[in-house]
């Protein structure tokens, strides 16, 4: 996988000189998934997400040579998908969406069940309180402790302070150890007694 910086850069040249798809697809393989969570984060709407970074994707390949003039491309790529997600959200303000879940689900033999249930219903607890994040803290939590951005790149992509984010991720993480308390001292009290 391409690391940050020059890496991307060397591979970012060979598909803006050599018009080469292999690399292309490369970096879409890199970014993809990361850019649909991150849309997911505005939109709210797994299929629109994707078309939205299917469409900065394909704005990419048809200024390929034009984007080799950017100094950051992964946060530049970043900022587009938001550009977009917001433009999106512009366009369609009133338009109200309801959303229908796919609930299937894997059926995986475990040699705990009990301990697969209640690590399940962890995590629902912990997504159920990152849900409560203000959307802008959300959007910086996930960047920072799910996608593994650093301060200064988010506060990049999002056009706000370095402070900001600190701060931002501060609250998060209160407001989650907070909500998360219950849940967390129970299973550590039940540990001790089994």
């Amino acid at each position: 996988m391409i690391e940050k910086g020059s890496d991307l850069k060397i591979l970012w040249t060979k598909i803006a000189c050599d018009n080469d798809h292999k690399s292309f697809e490369h970096f879409f393989l890199i970014y993809n998934t990361r850019l649909i969570k991150f849309c997911e984060l505005y939109v709210n709407k797994k299929e629109i997400a994707e078309e939205i970074v299917a469409d900065v994707f394909v704005s990419f390949w048809n200024q390929r040579i034009k984007m080799l003039e950017v100094e950051n491309l992964e946060t530049y790529i970043f900022i587009s998908v938001k550009n977009r997600s917001l433009n999106h959200l512009r366009k369609n303000a009133a338009v109200q969406l309801v959303e229908i879940e796919d609930t299937h689900s894997e059926i995986v033999a475990y040699s705990n069940p009990e301990a697969e249930i209640e690590r399940k219903e962890l995590f629902f607890k912990l997504d159920q309180a990152i849900d409560t994040l203000p959307q802008q803290c959300k959007i910086i939590f996930q960047l920072v402790k799910e996608d593994g951005m650093k301060y200064k790149e988010v506060a990049e992509i999002l056009n706000i302070s370095h402070k900001t984010v600190q701060t931002q991720i501060l609250r998060a993480m209160k407001k989650l150890s907070v909500e998360m308390s219950p849940y967390l001292s129970v299973k550590n009290l039940l540990s001790k007694f089994v």
